[in-house]
Order: structure tokens, then sequence, then C-alpha cells
């Protein structure tokens, strides 16, 4: 962590110095944990050139003391958030702060802009810009979380059987991975089986999982605050030969861009790889979101893997590949990995096999 907060520092005066800000103010939870090292669910950061203050109340300062050892520790539950930060404002006679304009309401920055009469900085997503290349303590936390869901998938493929439900499944997902390390579910668990499996994100349902059924699984879970995601569709039964085309096209798409993504390509360019090969096989209306995401402290992060994206793809990002094929009144497939970005490829951090499983 001081590795990290000495660069990141480095990183803050310049950028305070380029925008002639004399503090930056963060908010942002997840920006606040990555900052400080701080797990708790309620503080704030002010970072001057020359000091870094942890605010927050009664409750955490224990926490915070031993989790943010580079930062002086506030407690403002007596004076208050508003006249806590006017105290120090006027300690180190700043006359402008950045502010998290993505994070802040519109009612808490009017609040801030009445009560200290300073200059206030929109900063637009400079933390979370300084997130997007993972560390190497960083990468090894996914790589754990990513290894939890491979052994998820392992075990599920064992339990699934006609007559389950949906939130049968999801249930046991959810067990099982915590049973393993994880802390919690990085999102909302997705079991989509038979016609619903054309649905991308549906939530699980009590509709029993019958013979001849997709059952697409896209999971993920959060290990010492670093997220997982992955997915795969199985047939539960023997698949029909329609099961089988929509599979192997999704499973191409998968497989040809997973090996070719690397670091220097634009998202655009990511994201044709699997979008050319569903386009060619007749499918491209039923292909209807990006390729990937990036992923870390949060489990959609920037940037992505998109048909419009320009942004950069950098060594050190971690991004899925989850191309998909839903038919309406038919069912639907994706396949995702999570993989790191190298100048000759990727890290893949999922081993579960791709080939079509079915259930019988």
């Amino acid at each position: 962590m001081l590795e990290r907060i000495n660069k990141l520092t480095t990183n803050f005066k310049d950028f305070m110095q380029e925008g002639d800000l004399d503090a930056v103010l963060i908010t942002n939870p997840y920006n606040r944990r990555y900052l400080s090292g701080f797990t708790g669910s309620s503080g704030y950061l002010l970072i001057t050139k020359e000091f870094r203050y942890m605010l927050t109340d009664f409750r955490y300062i224990e926490q915070a003391t031993k989790q943010c050892s580079y930062y002086e520790i506030i407690d403002f539950f007596n004076e208050g958030l508003i006249q806590t930060l006017n105290t120090l404002v006027d300690k180190h006679k700043i006359k402008s702060i950045g502010f998290e304009n993505g994070h802040l309401t519109v009612k808490e920055f009017k609040h801030l802009e009445s009560s200290i009469a300073i200059e206030w900085v929109e900063i637009d997503n400079m933390v979370e810009k300084i997130r997007m290349i993972k560390d190497e303590n960083e990468i090894e936390l996914i790589a754990k979380a990513a290894s939890i869901g491979d052994a998820a998938f392992s075990h599920i493929i064992t339990v699934i059987k006609p007559g389950m439900t949906e939130i049968d499944v999801a249930i046991e997902l959810e067990f099982f991975m915590k049973k393993q390390g994880a802390s919690k579910l990085s999102f909302d668990t997705i079991v989509a089986s038979g016609k619903r499996s054309s649905l991308p994100h549906a939530v699980p349902t009590e509709k029993i999982i019958a013979e001849g059924d997709f059952v697409t699984l896209d999971f993920g879970c959060i290990y010492n605050g670093y997220c997982s995601d992955m997915t795969r569709t199985i047939v539960v039964g023997h698949a029909s030969d329609k099961q089988k085309e929509i599979y192997n096209i999704v499973l191409e798409a998968q497989l040809y861009a997973v090996n070719n993504v690397k670091a220097g390509i634009l998202g655009k360019v990511g994201d044709a790889f699997a979008r050319d090969i569903i386009s060619k096989a007749g499918y491209l209306k039923n292909f209807g979101h990006g390729l990937g995401h990036s992923l870390g402290l949060e489990v959609h992060e920037q940037p992505r893997f998109s048909l419009l994206s320009e942004e950069l793809i950098e060594e050190g990002m971690i991004m899925s590949v989850e191309p998909g094929v839903y038919i309406p009144d038919f069912g639907g497939v994706r396949i995702e990995d999570l993989v790191l970005m190298t100048k000759e490829g990727i890290r893949n951090f999922c081993s579960s096999p791709k080939e079509l499983i079915e259930i019988v």
C-alpha cells in the first residue's frame, strides 16, 4: 500500500498542479478504498499536496487507524463534516478543491458549495482512470476470485439436474463460493434456463429446469475486495442440432477474441474480433451488447470492448470477453472469460472448460 500511496501522491501532486487545485476530496467508496485501504462504509479523504486526511466518525476510528496508517485520522462526529472541512480549509489556506462529479449528487454538491466558500472544481474520473491499470497485488486477488468461480462451476455441474429451480442453482453457487473464501457476490447471479436464456441479464426465478434446457450461468464473487466474473452455458440433457449450432458460433467467436485481443488495440477492435464471426453466421441482430468490460474493485469498470469504443486497451488491464447470441422464444448462449491484457496477448484467469457440456 505504501508503494501505491507514494505513486498516487505523485500523480495527485501533478494533477493538482496542472489543475491549479489545492486539494482533492474523495467521496466514492471504491476510490476511497483504493487510495487508503479503508474498507468501512463511511468516510472521506481530503488530500492536499502535503497532507492526507481520512475523515470518518466514531464507529470507524479504530478501523481507520489500523487500515489507513498513511493518513491522519479525524473524527468529525462532534463538529460535523462541513465544519471539519472548513477547519482544514482554513488551516491549509485552501482556495480550491477538486470533487468527484461522477459520484456526488447535485444536492450533496450544492450543500458543500454553499457551506464551504472556496472554488469547487470537477475532477472527471481521475481516480477511476488510475484504477484501470492493475498492480501485481490486484491481479493476484482477481485471479484468486476467478479461481473460486472456476471451482464453483466444477461443483455446480455435478449438482444441476431436471426439477431444480433457477433459484436453487443460484443459491448453491453463492453458498459454495462463500465456503471457498468469497466475502460476497460481485453481482446478482444470473441463472437463465430454457427460453429464458435469451435474456442476457435474467434474474433467477422459480422456473423448473427441464430436460433439453439451455442453462446460462453468469456469476462471480469478491475476494478481499476484488471481483471475478465468468459465464458458461450448458444443456441439461442432450442438445438439439439448433442448440449445438448456436453454441458453436458463440464458442468460435469467444475463442477467436481471446486468442487475438492484446494491449495496444482499441476497444472497438477487440469487440470486432467476436462480432464479425457472429455477423457472418447470420446472428448479428442477436448480439446486442459489447464484447466485454474491465473490472476490479467494481464488477463494471472502464474501459470496454464495445462497438464504438475508442479507448486504448493497455497492459495491466483486466477485461471480460463475453460474446453471446440470444434468440427470443428459443434461448441463448454466452461464454465469458476474464483476462489480463499483456503486449503479447492475455493471461486467462478462467480455466473452466468451454466445450458444450450436456448434463445427462
